[in-house]
């Protein structure tokens, strides 16, 4: 492979040039995250029909004007599991690209194991083999080795070959409206989880009361700063499971929270003061300001084993489509889908499996199969796929 390394702002700039006539633009991203607030990028693979690129993020400087030329242009943007590369993006320029094409998303969508990796989909569609020889590097480190820049190189250089094989099949099983959808939705998905609203993602907080998810919000919110200011992760700074038990505990008191096990650590011990400012900030709240609590609805109690029936049919027609069954939907979106049919689609939130190309795929198959017009048996039970719809 033959690929240019940008290692300084003009070179930068005369490349963000070109990128402004291309039809396509693949990328890819090395980073660590491990010990830092924000994950830190090092390298930004690059590859256009013209041209393959690595930009040296750590000598480069300010990359903004290459994720600026990324969404600015009419291109189509070429990734692979890109969620990583394009929160780099909305972080850079507080936009995505117009045209997004996720390699392993679409795979999905054509029949392919999902999550498929990289080198996976180049043996498969392209027979070629991709080592993986340097996935524990350090891309901090200077100066990187041939060896290096050229695994990095690599993967963006099957990019577009793979999204033209895949587009391909996607157009031959008239797909490309689902893809569409499924990038639309992907897209609002990860502008949500950078919102505000990250907060709700404090694991073990769904059954907490309206003041306690008031409480967590504040030392959520206390945490980021805090991680910020350090430049560690959020949760090395303070774990989930303690800002949830000191949100059920709803007390303010210095003893009290110093006294809850884990809160024992020199660091944490130095800023309890703050902790239980917190605390008494979310504690004063008038209720009605409190965040409100998530609908729950109750399960009927025939749920569980009609789920466990209804997931049997989907993994047997998604492998007779061609299609990837966790890309449609897990065991909780399968209940969530049989709450909403049993309750007669009036619950206040329309399941995942109840909208776009889903109910299009499964809706009607899934109502036969409640219904009783279609039935599923065992045929051969030595076949790849023994389950049997009939209807």
């Amino acid at each position: 492979m033959d690929y240019d390394c940008i290692t300084t702002e003009s070179q930068l700039g005369e490349f963000c040039e070109g990128l402004a006539g291309c039809a396509w633009i693949a990328l890819d991203t090395e980073f660590v995250s491990e010990s830092t607030f924000r994950p830190e990028l090092c390298l930004i693979q690059v590859s256009t029909p013209q041209r393959l690129a690595i930009i040296d993020v750590i000598v480069a400087g300010d990359v903004r004007p290459f994720w600026q030329a990324v969404v600015d242009g009419d291109h189509e943007t070429i990734v692979h599991a890109g969620r990583s590369e394009m929160e780099f993006c909305l972080a850079a320029v507080q936009r995505l690209p117009k045209r997004l094409f996720d390699v392993q998303l679409a795979a999905g969508l054509a029949g392919f194991e999902y999550p498929a990796g990289y080198s996976a989909l180049v043996a498969r569609l392209l027979g070629e083999s991709s080592e993986k020889h340097e996935t524990r590097t350090d891309w901090r480190k200077r100066p990187l080795s041939k060896r290096q820049l050229d695994y990095a190189a690599e993967d963006t250089f099957y990019l577009a070959l793979i999204r033209d094989r895949i587009h391909a099949q996607l157009t031959e099983l008239g797909r490309l409206g689902w893809l569409e959808e499924e990038s639309q939705s992907w897209s609002e998905a990860l502008r949500h989880a950078m919102s505000d609203e990250r907060w709700r993602r404090v694991s073990g907080n769904s059954g907490l009361d309206q003041r306690s998810l008031a409480i967590v919000h504040e030392l959520w919110k206390w945490r980021e700063e805090e991680a910020r200011r350090r430049n560690q992760p959020a949760r090395r700074v303070l774990r989930d499971d303690l800002i949830v038990e000191l949100a059920k505990r709803q007390t303010a008191d210095v003893k009290r929270i110093r006294a809850l096990r884990g809160m024992e650590r020199g660091d944490l011990v130095k800023r309890l003061d703050g902790l239980a400012q917190c605390i008494e900030k979310a504690l004063a709240l008038p209720v009605e300001q409190c965040p409100p609590r998530a609908p729950r609805e109750a399960a009927p109690p025939q749920l569980s084993v009609l789920g466990q029936f209804l997931f049997a049919a989907l993994g047997s027609v998604c492998r007779e489509a061609h299609l990837a069954p966790n890309l449609v939907g897990g065991p909780n979106d399968i209940r969530d889908w049989t709450a909403w049919r049993l309750a007669g689609g009036k619950s206040r939130r329309v399941p995942k499996l109840a909208s776009g190309w889903r109910a299009e795929f499964v809706g009607r198959l899934f109502d036969d199969l409640l219904s009783g017009k279609t039935s599923i048996r065992v045929g051969d039970p030595a076949a790849e796929h023994p389950l049997i719809l009939e209807g």
